[in-house]
């Protein structure tokens, strides 16, 4: 893995950032927090018009065919504009679609996701947060020539908004802990689907949607009943190390905000960043980020080549919702008493790096994950070698050293 950005990447990240800082302020972000749907339609417009909703999607469906890297920079210039924007939910969801529907699922769905006419999301999560499989209870009764939804899902993204959602249901008992899962993809507006706004420390658009009996056509399941865990697995961890670019984009325009306040702000006749404590917190602010930026662009970088990654995402992921957010406490320390108020546009960053991090796996689970693979199994520690090991969530995939 090369740790630079090749020119073609820079490019990527430099329109994409120049594009949010003059179509994405503050005042934009905060008017979206009390808006129903939470994003401005002309935004996510012209976003699809620079490629950004099919920008890892095939090509024949009307994508750039792009890798996974150049995704995680404009979710992480999306991230350091808090730009209220539906693309981790609809990019997660669209690419689940693309590994593992049929050509008519891909056909359907996707020439409209890259054309910004189509939303996604996705609904994992119940009453159990962690992401493991016996998690799962929501059911899923095949009855004639489809399936009929019951239960309830928490945190879905941007469910107001979208057209279509991909929900992991329980079409039959679990066998060995990952076995019984299906994933269907459910039209938003069908009969029986009802939603609830949650009020989030973000202050994003995340709901809970109870399915009440909700017939679901048998052709928009994705492969096999009963079968779909390893494709879930795999859609979690693009969306832990999509979230983890997000976030380090808002943590280091965070950062940067931190820094320039110390450079104005005055105390006992000189700048307050010309006092060591301060210099010291802001170069562990950027320590922090850059090193979260090498796990992530590393796992992303695997998942591009084929290569196992699920501990390089679950490092990521642990690494990012600390330290990202100890990032991010120092700003707001950096600032003082003002640093804490709501009406400060830091509080915006902050607000979302802290609800971010507590998003698809705690910083406790993804260390179990890597302790899993390092130590809970005999043998010698074998760099790149997967192991199977049933029932974690998200499975552990090779040993580390």
């Amino acid at each position: 893995m090369d740790v630079l950005l090749t020119d073609e990447q820079e490019m990527i990240r430099e329109t994409a950032r120049s594009f949010l800082e003059g179509e994405c302020s503050p005042q934009l972000v905060r008017a979206m927090e009390a808006d129903p749907l939470g994003y401005p339609p002309e935004l996510w417009r012209k976003a699809a018009e620079l490629g950004w909703q099919g920008l890892s999607l095939p090509e024949a469906y009307g994508g750039s065919g792009m890798p996974l890297v150049y995704l995680g920079l404009v979710l992480q210039e999306v991230g350091r504009a808090v730009a209220p924007l539906p693309l981790h939910s609809t990019a997660v969801a669209a690419l689940t679609i693309a590994e593992a529907g049929s050509k008519a699922q891909c056909e359907a769905i996707l020439p409209g996701v890259v054309s910004g006419d189509t939303i996604l999301t996705w609904a994992f999560t119940e009453d159990d947060p962690r992401l493991r499989p016996e998690a799962v209870t929501m059911s899923a009764v095949q009855d004639g020539d489809g399936y009929v939804l019951s239960g309830r899902k928490m945190f879905v993204d941007d469910f107001a908004a979208a057209d279509k959602c991909l929900v992991v249901c329980r079409t039959a008992p679990a066998r060995g802990g990952s076995g019984g899962l299906s994933l269907l993809i459910v039209d938003t507006k069908a009969e029986g689907i009802s939603h609830n706004p949650l009020i989030t420390t973000a202050k994003d658009k995340q709901s809970e949607v109870v399915f009440d009996r909700v017939r679901v056509p048998a052709a928009d399941l994705i492969g096999r009943a009963g079968e779909a865990w390893p494709v879930v697995e795999r859609m979690l961890d693009r969306a832990a190390a999509l979230l983890c670019a997000q976030m380090l984009g808002a943590a280091r325009k965070d950062a940067e905000m931190a820094f320039d306040y110390a450079k104005m702000r005055e105390a006992f006749g000189q700048p307050i960043g010309a006092f060591q404590s301060i210099q010291h917190m802001c170069s562990d602010m950027v320590i922090w980020i850059d090193g979260g930026e090498l796990l992530t662009y590393e796992a992303l970088w695997r998942m591009d080549e084929g290569l196992p990654h699920g501990v390089e995402v679950s490092q990521a992921k642990a690494f990012c919702n600390e330290k990202c957010l100890a990032s991010a406490r120092n700003a707001q320390i950096i600032h003082g008493g003002i640093g804490f108020m709501m009406e400060l546009d830091l509080h915006l960053w902050y607000r979302r790096i802290a609800a971010w991090g507590m998003r698809l796996g705690t910083t406790y689970e993804h260390r179990a994950r890597v302790a899993a693979a390092l130590i809970d199994y005999p043998g010698e520690v074998v760099l790149g070698q997967p192991v199977p090991v049933a029932g974690a969530l998200p499975e552990p995939e090779r040993r580390v050293a």
